[in-house]
């Protein structure tokens, strides 16, 4: 759907060339699996950090949640910032203010700079990587958008997977006493280089615009307070007992902040003001089945893979980078077929998502048998095998499902539109890993001291993927769901051409 943009309004400035094309692209993906990087790596350095610093729990947490809700936070603001001004200045803004964390972190004297760097590191990644959904959208159209996209997904399929084994290395080279800080340095050259590459390379897609910024101040605050309320419970729940009940109450916070936002915002929109959140966005069944698949994905994978690295580290005694390894098949197999998926999504469309769904459903429930029959000797070649099998089916779920969730979102909201699938993706994260490590250090806490240490890890492994399974067993079912009402409108418009005719 072509509209003529008004005199006042930003408009697209043609790329030069296709192979112009391709290196912002390869620019922008980069930066993205290093934020992605971020998220994965940190946590098998939280030992590392507690005996260079001598630091409790709590702190331990933060730094990883922290970072995730700071991230959680800006996505949609900036989403939106991006669709009104230039998508380039902010990509480069913040990656230069991710790059300075990064370095602030690495040289931290004490864990309050750490914690304080963490913090803004995760409002930097917020600034960018809505501005890399948004580059994409405005960069490619038809075939070469979903393309693109494959390959984005294979990007991040990489990182997400990646993310232990390369963290898991830097202690293993730095050391256990200051291991962690070659996790952050790694970061500042790749920055550097990053930011030149971005400064050259990326177009200046956005022409100015007299038209004042529209931000709907009130509603930024409304959202920001719904998304705190919400994940705050989860991002403090660790299975302990000593974990704080009241805690929960804030997720009737978050009931009255999200009824304020979307009262408020309609509220906005039907005065003409540009809301922060489209809401006729949701109407659109592609976009929103797809946010709720993405969400609902993303609920289980982490799950996935950070209880299998609990359980071959305390279950079999397996060193961290050993145990990170065992997701490697998972990154290559879901980069091959990612890149795959990319090519075949405008052919065969939402069946991709749901076989892909189901083979990481079948998967996973093979991890929890395996862990419990098989021999420990074996055990980690064994998963490593089957999480190339998962792996094939989660590059069919990531790329095909960010083209169809954004192929009929128009491209001067394709940064807001991705930001809110981008903020699924954290909500469900926080959801999802809480929910499972609750389930797992619960059974450990329950049943330590009464059976053998390796028959306690494996129910706690069984408990806590059984939530993986369930959340994927949603996204499997949203995935039907979207199948079958598209063959309901498919059906339904060749009536109404029959009877046209």
């Amino acid at each position: 759907m072509n509209e003529r943009t008004p005199p006042t309004e930003t408009k697209d400035i043609p790329v030069a060339s296709p192979s112009h094309q391709w290196r912002a692209f390869w620019v922008c993906v980069s930066v993205a699996a290093l934020t992605i990087l971020d998220l994965t790596k940190v946590n098998v350095a939280l030992p590392s950090i507690e005996a260079s610093f001598g630091s409790g729990s709590t702190e331990l947490g933060f730094i990883v949640s922290g970072y995730v809700l700071a991230f959680g936070l800006v996505l949609v603001p900036m989403g939106r910032l991006g669709d009104q001004r230039s998508r380039r200045a902010l990509f480069i803004i913040g990656l230069s203010l991710f790059t300075l964390m990064s370095l602030v972190c690495a040289l931290a004297p004490s864990i309050e700079v750490l914690l304080i760097g963490r913090l803004i590191q995760g409002v930097a990644a917020g600034i960018q990587m809505p501005q890399v959904i948004g580059l994409i959208q405005e960069l490619f159209r038809g075939p070469d958008r979903g393309r693109a996209f494959g390959r984005f997904g294979a990007i991040i399929g990489i990182s997400t997977a990646l993310g232990p084994t390369i963290g898991g290395l830097a202690i293993a080279l730095g050391g256990v006493q200051d291991g962690w800080r070659w996790i952050f340095w790694m970061n500042v050259p790749l920055g550097l280089i990053a930011i030149s590459l971005a400064i050259f390379l990326l177009p200046k897609l956005h022409k100015r615009t007299r038209r004042p910024l529209a931000l709907d101040p009130f509603g930024v605050l409304l959202f920001g307070l719904a998304v705190l309320s919400l994940m705050l419970p989860f991002l403090f729940t660790t299975g302990s007992p000593d974990d704080n009940p009241l805690r929960w109450w804030l997720l009737v916070a978050f009931v009255l902040f999200a009824a304020a936002f979307i009262a408020w915002e309609r509220r906005y929109e039907a005065s003409g003001r540009a809301p922060l959140i489209p809401l006729k966005l949701f109407r659109i069944a592609s976009y929103r089945n797809g946010t709720l698949i993405v969400a609902t994905y993303f609920t289980a994978l982490p799950a996935m893979f950070l209880l299998t690295t609990l359980y071959l580290q305390g279950g079999l005694g397996l060193e961290p980078v050993y145990a990170g390894m065992v997701t490697i098949g998972f990154a290559v197999a879901s980069a091959i077929t990612s890149w795959i998926g990319g090519s075949l999504v405008g052919k065969y469309g939402r069946p991709l998502v749901v076989w892909g769904t189901a083979i990481v459903l079948v998967s996973l429930i093979g991890l929890v048998i395996v862990a419990l029959f098989a021999p420990p000797e074996w055990l980690p070649w064994i998963m490593a095998a089957i999480m190339t099998i998962g792996g094939l089916g989660g590059g069919l779920v990531i790329s095909p499902n960010q083209t169809l969730t954004l192929a009929e979102i128009p491209v001067k909201q394709g940064g807001v539109a991705g930001s809110v699938g981008q903020l699924g993706q954290r909500i469900g994260t926080a959801i999802g890993t809480a929910v499972a490590l609750s389930l797992f250090y619960a059974t450990i806490y329950r049943e330590t001291g009464s059976e053998a240490d390796l028959v306690v890890f494996h129910d706690a492994y069984a408990f806590g993927m059984l939530s993986a399974a369930l959340f994927l067993a949603v996204t499997f079912l949203i995935g039907l769901v979207d199948l079958s009402s598209r063959r309901r409108r498919k059906k339904s418009r060749r009536s109404e051409s029959r009877v046209d005719a």
